[in-house]
């Protein structure tokens, strides 16, 4: 059973990236054809193509053996003298027309801002789908609601706690909310609390001992917060998905931040093992909670392609900001040494959490 759980995880993982690798290369595609640019590839995958099939404009649409990221290929991307060196034909004003190479600086930017653009709407879509359509988890008042759910097996569920019981003090102090509950049990240790809990009107004494969760290193004693789902109309999920997109972002540059910085360890990174371990427990959580982490990574794959590094979109979004200053690009030659530069942070950062994902293993 434990293996087949995992197979659908890693289904669950291939599946997931390979939507958000889509969502992103769509980005680029839709802007290149908006601008005029003939697109040559879009690929899902790397390597050896797998199956595909070519449309009439002459696009090469494939899916490819290495599943971990996606590539649209344009016409004139690099240089046309590349172009005419690889074709051993001269350049025509139609190719030019066509060529991504020829187009102003605005819509080179465009084409590849549209990639990470579109990560971010697509996290913004679904979440606002979710907030319309499903709604959010809201915490009511603990004094007047009392308690929530109780877990089953928890120290609550041995005490006879029941949903709706409101508790009005632990060893004599008073609870006036959610808070000083949760503080009052970590504070325990461990050690028995008397509780007085009124219910239906009388009040009865419960002794609870608080539980260690090995995983979090926190004592519990197994009740939820109450709470009501509430949906919103279209504005206003919109307007929350979209404040949410933006507060995770914050979140996500900020440990970034401070693992550039030393202030978090490289230990926190994890790559395509993690990633699939993480989708498998969401799978097992509902549908729902997994359309919630498809909008994270989405995020998470915006963000990740426009930090300033040369062979990711922002770092060309950063050579077009130099060349926007210095009213020319940088020679060929600089180019490429920083390509090479990033590509060897790359695999460098790859390494690093592909080594975080092993030692996870064990």
């Amino acid at each position: 059973m434990d293996s087949l759980i995992g197979g659908v995880g890693h289904f669950n993982a291939i599946i997931i990236f390979c939507i958000l690798v889509y969502i992103h290369e769509m980005g680029h595609y839709l802007v290149a054809k908006w601008c005029g640019v003939r697109v040559e590839v879009f690929s899902i995958g790397f390597g050896r193509e797998l199956f595909g099939w070519t449309d009439r404009s002459g696009t090469r649409w494939k899916f490819s053996m290495i599943p971990l990221g996606g590539y649209v290929r344009m016409f004139g991307e690099h240089s046309m003298e590349q172009v005419q060196g690889d074709t051993g034909r001269a350049i025509t004003d139609a190719d030019r027309a066509v060529s991504f190479d020829h187009k102003s600086l605005a819509q080179r930017a465009a084409i590849v801002f549209a990639g990470p653009a579109m990560n971010f709407l697509f996290a913004i879509a679904i979440l606002a789908i979710l907030f319309g359509a499903a709604g959010v988890r809201e915490t009511r008042d603990f004094v007047t609601y009392g308690v929530g759910a109780i877990v089953p097996g928890s120290a609550a569920a041995e005490a006879e706690l029941a949903e709706g019981d409101r508790i009005l003090s632990i060893d004599g102090r008073s609870v006036p909310n959610w808070e000083s509950l949760v503080r009052e049990v970590q504070s325990s240790e461990g050690r028995e609390l008397i509780l007085k809990v009124e219910r239906d009107g009388l009040v009865s004494t419960k002794r609870i001992t608080p539980k260690l969760n090995e995983e979090t290193g926190t004592y519990l004693i197994g009740i939820h917060a109450p709470f009501q789902v509430v949906t919103f109309g279209p504005i206003e999920s919109i307007a929350m998905a979209t404040e949410r997109t933006w507060d995770y972002s914050v979140l996500t540059l900020t440990a970034i931040g401070e693992i550039i910085t030393g202030s978090r360890s490289l230990d926190d990174m994890g790559g395509p093992v993690k990633i699939v371990d993480m989708s498998n427990q969401v799978a097992q959580r509902g549908a729902l909670d997994l359309i919630v982490f498809m909008g994270v990574l989405s995020i998470n794959l915006g963000l990740l392609n426009l930090l300033p590094v040369p062979m990711l979109d922002g770092g060309h979004l950063l050579f077009y900001a130099v060349e926007a200053v210095r009213g020319r690009p940088l020679n060929e030659q600089t180019q490429e040494y920083l390509l090479r530069g990033g590509l060897a942070l790359l695999l460098f950062v790859m390494v690093v959490v592909t080594g975080n994902d092993l030692l996870g293993l064990f």
